[in-house]
């Protein structure tokens, strides 16, 4: 009988790594960049995502003087800030991306798959990102994506070196850059329906607020590393940056802060954009 049994053993042993000699191999995410910086990741079972590379640079973080007017305590005071280069998404992360990735969509149903996903928390978002950069064909090419931190979201959303001075991302008139609230309608749109700012980074004014990695802190201006800051090193509350649809102007600015309780789940209002380091 034992010798039977491993006989047996043997024999599905020889089958399982037959089995496996038949499995194609993982074929890594194609990435592709054109010559203006933009950057184009295709991989099977996965819509594409399209990003653009912001290259680091030096800026002032916080609301400007001419700006004042509509400014809250914590965007001030302004200090300067030194980012090295990263890439950052065109748009807002869809449903369609949502979607092929987690099996689910907590969005309302019956929306079209290119509106932003929403009713996402701080820790769903964190979900979602590990189960992307755990994809085969995203981890063979080498790519880690993760949330931009404050002053990543702020730099790429006035437009990086290429910045105007726009008190949107992209315009001084909203109607150009934004859904919110004297446009929008009362909902949420599908991402690119509205004019880039200077990166060619669509919707960071408006649709739905964006996560970013910090912790929020009201005094944190006063006291923020140079470079490459990374936010608060504990909090109760995480920041949201963008404004949404269905706020007023003033809380749009490409300078405004806004907090969330990291667990909070439903709100139809919460969304996110995707960040990847480069090699350089």
């Amino acid at each position: 009988m034992k010798k039977n049994a491993l006989f047996s053993l043997s024999l599905w042993l020889a089958g399982a790594l037959l089995a496996q000699a038949d499995i194609p191999p993982v074929s890594a995410a194609v990435t592709t960049i054109d010559s203006e910086g933009g950057i184009t990741i295709t991989c099977a079972n996965l819509p594409k995502i399209s990003m653009k590379k912001v290259q680091g640079g030096t800026f002032q973080m916080g609301t400007p003087a001419d700006q004042d007017g509509a400014s809250e305590d914590d965007e001030r005071p302004v200090h300067e800030v030194v980012l090295s280069s990263f890439a950052i998404g065109r748009y807002e992360v869809t449903q369609e991306l949502w979607e092929a990735v987690m099996g689910s969509n907590p969005a309302d149903p019956g929306e079209d798959l290119q509106t932003p996903v929403y009713n996402v928390s701080w820790k769903m978002v964190h979900t979602f990102i590990q189960k992307l950069n755990q994809h085969p064909a995203i981890r063979q090419a080498g790519h880690v994506f993760r949330l931009p931190t404050e002053a990543e979201w702020e730099f790429a959303a006035r437009g990086g070196t290429l910045s105007k001075g726009f008190k949107y991302a992209g315009s001084n008139n909203i109607d150009d850059v934004a859904w919110y609230r004297q446009n929008s309608g009362n909902d949420v749109h599908p991402v690119g329906k509205k004019a880039p700012n200077e990166l060619g980074l669509y919707d960071m004014t408006g649709n739905v607020f964006e996560w970013c990695s910090d912790w929020y802190d009201t005094n944190y201006y006063a006291s923020s590393f140079k470079v490459n800051p990374l936010g608060p090193t504990s909090g109760s509350s995480r920041i949201v940056r963008g404004g949404c649809w269905s706020f007023p102007a003033d809380k749009c600015r490409a300078t405004y802060r806004a907090t969330c309780d990291p667990g909070s789940e439903g709100l139809n209002i919460l969304g996110l954009r995707l960040v990847l380091d480069l090699d350089e």
